[in-house]
């Protein structure tokens, strides 16, 4: 059978290799969605943008850096000092970290109020839990990169605390090190994984992606797409939502790398790394503080180190702890009350994993560690069984008459 002949560049590629009616199956105007998602929904496209954006500066900073113990300090000041828009390059990385995080928590905050971890969508929620998991590794082995004062403490910390797991611990931890301490070898592996590991992510994330296309959207009613009418097309409707989001995202990104590149930064790090000082007060990122207070909080090691992974990994047992029929927070109002003081709590939590370990801070940790894993396992599961309710749509169309 011959070539059907077609009239333009466009058509002779799409014919051979569809791609453009695959784009517009799944995020053009061909690609139905709930006609009610508010700008909750933008934040998973802005996380797709950070992505973006970290690949691009990471991929350029790599061909200045030099990962050796002597030189990775001294190769970062000469991106920042004489490399070509080295600055920008380097502030964009650091904030488009922040950034990623921000975006990836208010996601994952808006998924937890409408229930987007429900049937049918709990492969969807798994997917995103397993690129949070790596994207914190990612951050974790990038931020042991420039050499500072508090990128080598904080690996010292960090992966000494494998040593707490019985028999195996110890050769974990020199796995990781490459040795007995924290040197090159340890620099050099974690610049390894620290290229590679974003390329996993977007791995992970077509797959999140196609999951996400299987069911569509969940909306702020919770309620499922029944008629056409419920839906209208992505293109434009839901762009020009996008494109307001990413205004927005670009306007704070930009602010914090013009103005204010290190306040989310530690200032010990604009320090050489000295095995022989150690820093008054050993904090991560900001972004893993309500982690590090959770791992504070237990006294034993060992157990605090299964709080903290714990603290994730329990996130992955909600579909199945929060059995309510009703999906979105919207219709619970009891649910509500609870999962704004989780909110608040987590944090809370964030706030005390940046303050120094003594009292009231530790006290203060395990309260809040005691209402982050009763929220999970107690809170939820009872209000599947004895909560009251509202009454839900029967539409996502009715819903919108009715202006909810």
């Amino acid at each position: 059978m011959e070539d059907k002949k077609k009239g333009g560049v466009l058509d002779w590629i799409e014919h051979r290799l569809p791609i453009f009616s695959f784009l517009s199956n799944t995020v053009g105007n061909k690609y139905p969605t709930p006609k009610n998602l508010n700008y909750a929904w933008n934040f998973g496209s802005l996380a797709g943008l950070a992505l973006m954006i970290q690949i691009i500066t990471g991929i350029l900073l790599a061909m200045n850096y030099t990962p050796h113990v002597d030189m990775a300090f001294e190769s970062v000041e000469r991106i920042m000092r004489d490399v070509n828009g080295g600055w920008f390059i380097r502030y964009a990385h650091a904030v488009g970290a922040s950034m990623f995080f921000i975006v990836t928590y208010l996601h994952m905050a808006r998924n937890l109020y409408y229930g987007s971890y429900k049937y049918p969508r709990e492969l969807l929620w798994f997917f995103g839990l397993v690129i949070f998991l790596v994207m914190m590794a990612t951050a974790f082995m990038g931020y042991v990169l420039p050499w500072g004062q508090m990128s080598f403490w904080g690996a010292t910390v960090i992966t000494s605390l494998f040593s707490a797991i019985p028999l195996v611990g110890e050769s974990i931890v020199n796995w990781l090190w490459g040795g007995f301490s924290v040197a090159n070898p340890t620099l050099n592996r974690f610049y390894a994984l620290h290229y590679l590991m974003p390329f996993l992510i977007v791995g992970l994330v077509i797959f999140h992606v196609w999951a996400l296309h299987t069911f569509g959207s969940n909306n702020p009613t919770g309620v499922e797409v029944k008629t056409k009418k419920d839906t209208i097309p992505f293109h434009p409707y839901y762009t020009i939502k996008d494109v307001l989001g990413i205004c927005i995202f670009a306007l704070v990104f930009f602010f914090f790398v013009f103005y204010e590149p290190n306040y989310l930064g530690h200032p010990d790090n604009y320090k050489p790394a000295d095995p022989m000082v150690t820093p008054a007060h050993i904090v991560p990122e900001w972004y893993y503080l309500p982690f590090y207070a959770i791992l504070r909080a237990i006294p034993n090691k060992l157990m605090g180190v299964i709080a903290m992974f714990g603290s994730i990994i329990s996130l992955f047992f909600l579909p199945y702890l929060d059995r309510s029929k009703v999906k979105s927070g919207s219709y619970r109002p009891v649910f509500q009350f609870f999962y704004w003081i989780f909110i608040v709590n987590f944090i809370f939590l964030g706030w005390l994993g940046g303050q120094s370990a003594e009292e009231p801070y530790i006290t203060l940790s395990r309260l809040g560690v005691l209402y982050y894993f009763g929220y999970i396992f107690v809170v939820l599961p009872l209000l599947s069984k004895f909560e009251k309710t509202k009454p839900l749509p029967e539409s996502i169309s009715e819903a919108c008459e009715q202006g909810k």
